[in-house]
């Protein structure tokens, strides 16, 4: 339970900063989209006029005389552009008396100016907009740098915003933008609403907010819930006013300039690099016209909450109640799987991220791993300080390699267990100093464990002079019953010859018994009870009466391979019926 409790607790730990959208996993987010988001081709709509460092110098310094603008307009237009877009503001009069020929150049074809942001509380005019649904989200805009009356009254006009996300990286625009008004269009909608030669603007909502953002003539645009469109940074055909007379670029394209050369327009980053505004604008026009393209759904933070809490209870699960390899083979099918199903859906333009699940699986596996590892370990010791004494040290490497063979909680098991007695010991520790008591009993006690352990028997504990041992538990032992008298008849044996003055009583039976752990909650060890037990023991006790070294019980000699000597039934205490009793012959 308390494994459970901690499992829990980890997990809500680690969902925290999820639902919170801490600033590190937003970021984490958007770097993996970054990262596995497919590239786009151009469209073949547009290209980009960049006017360049060289430009610059060539034409005596910037601003240009507008005259000079109405020129390359006209000379882009007589080339074949189905539009102008200059991505500049015109907010103060040419200084060189331009402005007419310039605004009618622009008049005389498709043309957008920009207007950029400032929170002045101005705001250009709203566009026609149809709303299905309630009329709520959007992206709000502060108020523009309005271009001078006669500039904006020959063109068409969109705002270029580049609104940055956590890590100050531009990812997503905003499509339409809401005034106290009204709305009015972005830059790249702009572009697309004058091609298209339309004047209103489709908005679906729910009740998240705007769900997607139609241009008459153009498949409907997927969008957050401010209207943002995740944008596609497709490699747009560029060229300067060196190469304008190369019609191929500019025929049947919409022209998007801007300035290039250093120190003019501000650089804004992106995950592609520093680009400047007329490049991201271009951007977003080019994403608008690509068809299922990436987007982040309404839903997107319900989704990956759910995948987090099955994804990581998942994984603890299997870890916690599967083997370990098993449970390892499952755990990694499962991150893979949640690698694979973030990788495939980014892939097919559906932007939900499975990173940050993917990581808290990977803490929760390994938390769970360790608490594993280490119980294992504890396990692997407690055998060890159990068993290392009484079993054969092969057998005590057998049980920790693997330690499901051994029920620590008692199980029933039918064993054979024998009982030794060291005879006459009282009387001959009545004469000898007590360092030659304890070396003869040490001695004595030595011979009996290393025949138990020669035949594969565990020496479950010592009482004074006395030994128990169990044959065929904590581990299987075939021909258990043959075994435990080879082990008796060799304790005899070795007694005799080690000439120490004292003898043995041994007493072996066979029958079921509950094993493993007995004893108080401080203090317990791995032990036998049972009947055939204490059939064992009274066994050795009446080695005495009968006058034989060995007495081995009935259900013993059923099952052994040696030929008994019956002996005279005796009475044991604790049972009515008289037991057949046999030694080796």
């Amino acid at each position: 339970m308390i494994r459970v409790l901690q499992t829990l607790f980890l997990v809500v730990l680690l969902g925290v900063p999820l639902v919170q959208q801490w600033t590190p996993i937003e970021t984490l987010k958007l770097k993996t989209f970054d990262s596995f988001v497919p590239e786009f081709e151009p469209s073949g709509y547009f290209s980009i006029l960049n006017i360049t460092e060289k430009d610059v110098t060539e034409e005596g310094g910037y601003p240009f005389p507008r005259k000079r603008l109405a020129e390359i307009q006209n000379e882009l237009v007589s080339r074949g552009a189905l539009g102008v877009g200059w991505v500049v503001a015109f907010p103060q009069n040419d200084r060189f008396g331009g402005d007419l020929e310039f605004a009618q150049s622009l008049a005389s074809t498709a043309s957008v100016v920009a207007t950029f942001e400032n929170e002045n509380g101005e705001y250009p005019m709203t566009t026609g907009t149809v709303i299905l649904g309630e009329d709520k989200g959007g992206f709000i805009a502060k108020g523009v740098i309005e271009n001078i009356p006669i500039i904006r009254e020959s063109a068409y006009q969109g705002i270029a915003v580049a609104p940055t996300e956590v890590d100050q990286l531009v990812r997503r625009l905003p499509l339409l933008l809401r005034t106290p008004d009204g709305w009015v269009s972005a830059y790249g909608t702009e572009v697309l609403k004058v091609l298209t030669d339309t004047s209103t603007y489709v908005i679906k909502t729910s009740e998240a907010g705007i769900q997607e953002i139609r241009v008459k003539g153009l498949p409907p645009v997927k969008t957050d819930t401010l209207g943002r469109k995740w944008v596609s940074w497709v490699n747009t055909p560029e060229f300067t006013l060196g190469d304008i007379e190369n019609t191929e670029l500019i025929k049947d394209k919409f022209v998007f300039i801007g300035v290039t050369a250093k120190g003019v327009m501000p650089q804004i980053a992106t995950p592609t690099g520093l680009l400047e505004p007329h490049k991201i604008q271009t951007a977003l026009a080019e994403s608008i016209l690509i068809q299922d393209s990436p987007h982040i759904p309404d839903y997107a933070l319900f989704v990956e909450i759910l995948t987090f809490l099955l994804g990581t209870v998942l994984i603890a699960v299997l870890l916690s109640y599967l083997g370990v390899t098993l449970g390892v083979s499952s755990a990694l099918l499962l991150l893979g799987l949640t690698a694979y199903l973030e990788v495939y859906l980014v892939g097919q333009g559906l932007l939900l991220d499975f990173t940050w699940t993917f990581i808290s699986e990977f803490i929760v596996a390994s938390v769970i791993f360790y608490f594993r590892f280490r119980e294992q370990y504890k396990l692997r010791q407690q055998i060890k300080k159990q068993f290392e004494h009484y079993l054969d040290p092969a057998q005590v490497k057998k049980l920790q390699d693997n330690p499901e063979l051994l029920k620590l909680g008692g199980e029933k098991r039918y064993c054979t267990f024998l009982f030794t007695d060291v005879r006459g010991f009282t009387a001959m520790s009545e004469t000898l100093e007590p360092e030659q008591v304890t070396e003869i009993m040490n001695k004595a006690l030595t011979i009996q464990q290393q025949a138990v352990q020669k035949y594969g028997g565990m020496v479950d504990k010592y009482i004074g002079d006395a030994m128990m041992a169990i044959f065929n538990a904590p581990l299987d032992l075939p021909r258990h019953e043959t075994k435990a008298i080879c082990a008796a008849k060799e304790i005899q044996e070795n007694i005799k010859q080690a000439d120490m003055g004292v003898e043995i009583g041994v007493g072996v039976n066979t029958g079921y018994a509950v094993i493993g752990n007995m004893g108080s909650e401080t203090r317990f060890d791995y032990t036998a009870i049972g009947d055939a037990v204490n059939v064992a023991a009274r066994l050795e006790s009446a080695t005495k009466e009968v006058g034989e070294d060995i007495l081995i019980g009935d259900t013993t000699k059923q099952s052994c391979n040696f030929e008994l000597k019956l002996l005279k039934p005796i009475k044991v205490k604790g049972k009515e019926d008289s037991l057949n009793i046999y030694t080796i012959r």
